[in-house]
C-alpha cells in the first residue's frame, strides 16, 4: 500500500517563487434564494502553493469552486485573480486568463481518445477562426501539430502516453483521474482547482495521486487549490488548510493548527464525549 507523503522542506510556503496571493476573495456571499451557501468568506491562495478547501458534506465547498470559476456569479462580494477582477466574469473568460479545474464526477468525453481529450482543453488557447478551419489553410494545420505535440508532452506528464490512441472510458479509474488533470492543464492554467482528486481511489492510486500532484506543482510552476475529503490526503499535502462549516469560514492555518482546532473537530464529528479528544487527521470521510 502507497503511503501518503507528509511535507517537507520542499512545499514550504516560504519557497515559494513570485510571493504574493494569486487568488483573493474578498467577503464572497452566495445566496439561493433564502439559502445562504457561502457566506462573507474572506479566502486568499498564495502564489505557488497547494491549499485545501475542506469542510462537512453542505459546507459550500464547490459552490465556492463555482464562483471562482464564473459558474456562480456571486452575490456579494470580490474576486481578484493575478490582479485582476474577476468577478462576475463568464468561465471561457476566466479560463483564458489562467484557471483551471476538475470536477468530482469524472466528466472526460469518453468515446474520444486519450490525446483528444487533451487537445479539447486546448481549445481556449487556439486562434483559428472558422474560414480557416473550413479550408485547412497552413495557419491552421501548423496549429493543430502545435497541439498535438503539446497534448503528447502533457500526455507524458501524466504518465499516459502509452495509451493515446485508447478510448478514454477504456483507462483504469485512477488513469482517467489523470487524463482529466492532463486536459486541465492544457489550457496553461496558472492556478489548478481539483475536487476530490481521489475520490474513489484505492489506497495505492492515492498515494501515487498525491505525488503526482507534488510534482505538478514543481514542474509546471502552478498554484493548486483542492477540495478533498480524505484528511490524510488533506494533512500530507497541504500548507494551508481553510475550513468552511454551514457557508462560513471557521479556521485557516497550517495542517498543525487546524488540526488542533476545537471548532474543526466539533464540525466534523458534532458535539459529544470525547470529540475533542480525535485529531481531524483520523477523519477520512466527511
Amino acid at each position: 500500500m502507497a503511503e501518503i507523503p507528509t511535507p517537507g522542506p520542499a512545499t514550504s510556503l516560504a519557497s515559494n517563487a513570485g510571493g504574493g496571493d494569486l487568488l483573493a476573495a474578498q467577503a464572497i456571499t452566495m445566496r439561493f434564494g433564502g439559502l445562504v451557501a457561502v457566506n462573507s468568506v474572506d479566502f486568499n491562495v498564495p502564489r505557488g502553493s497547494i491549499v485545501s478547501l475542506i469542510g462537512p458534506n453542505g459546507a459550500g465547498k464547490t459552490t465556492f469552486f463555482n464562483t471562482i470559476t464564473g459558474l456562480y456569479k456571486p452575490t456579494s462580494g470580490r474576486m481578484v485573480f493575478d490582479g485582476r477582477d474577476i468577478t462576475g466574469k463568464a468561465p471561457s473568460e476566466i479560463t483564458g486568463l489562467g484557471i483551471a479545474r476538475t470536477f468530482q464526477n469524472i466528466r472526460l468525453f469518453s468515446n474520444m481518445t486519450v490525446l483528444e481529450n487533451v487537445l479539447v482543453g486546448q481549445h481556449s488557447r487556439m486562434k483559428a477562426g472558422l474560414l480557416g478551419m473550413i479550408f485547412r489553410t497552413r495557419g491552421v494545420r501548423q496549429e493543430e501539430a502545435t497541439a498535438r505535440e503539446r497534448g503528447r508532452e502533457l500526455l507524458q506528464v501524466v504518465s499516459l502516453a502509452h495509451a493515446e490512441d485508447d478510448f478514454a472510458k477504456n483507462l483504469p479509474y485512477g488513469d482517467q483521474r489523470r487524463l482529466e488533470i492532463a486536459r486541465a492543464l492544457a489550457s496553461s492554467p496558472k492556478l489548478l482547482l481539483l475536487d476530490e482528486p481521489t475520490a474513489g481511489m484505492n489506497p495505492n492510486e492515492t498515494g501515487d495521486l498525491i505525488y503526482f500532484i507534488r510534482d505538478l506543482r514543481a514542474k509546471l510552476d502552478l498554484t493548486i487549490l483542492l477540495i478533498e475529503h480524505d484528511m490524510r490526503v488533506v494533512m500530507g499535502l497541504s500548507e494551508r488548510i481553510t475550513v468552511l462549516d454551514y457557508g462560513q469560514k471557521i479556521a485557516e492555518g497550517s495542517p498543525e493548527v487546524v488540526r488542533a482546532n476545537p471548532r474543526v473537530i466539533e464540525a466534523y464529528l458534532g458535539r459529544g464525549s470525547g470529540a475533542s479528544e480525535t485529531p481531524v487527521s483520523e477523519v477520512s470521510e466527511l
